[in-house]
């Protein structure tokens, strides 16, 4: 593994911090299907308007997200399709550890 300046050291604790607020990760679950309106990111996950414009706003503003602009309508998009092999080793890793704690149990 290369050597982790402390610059990029805090570049990697801001995406860990960008990807740690559950209605983030739930936007971009529901982008992973394709491009979507900030109203059916809305329908899709129950959350209010100006949360999911909120959320957008950030994932856009560390390029993990596009934004596509057609009349007033704005669609998004994933930019940073890395993130699901990233949240695939991480839930792959959950899932082992739940099943080694429920075989204990058992």
């Amino acid at each position: 593994m290369a050597e982790m300046t402390t610059e990029m050291l805090e570049l990697v604790a801001q995406r860990f911090r960008l990807l740690s607020d559950p209605m983030r990760l739930r936007i971009l679950h529901e982008l992973q299907q394709g491009e979507l309106s900030v109203g059916e990111l809305v329908e899709r996950t129950g959350a209010s308007q100006p949360n999911i414009s909120k959320h957008l706003s950030s994932l856009k503003n560390h390029q993990m997200v596009k934004r596509r602009q057609e009349g007033n309508m704005a669609y998004f998009s994933i930019a940073a399709p890395y993130i699901f092999s990233l949240c695939d080793t991480v839930c792959n890793s959950m899932r082992d550890e739940l099943e080694a704690k429920h075989s204990i149990l058992s």
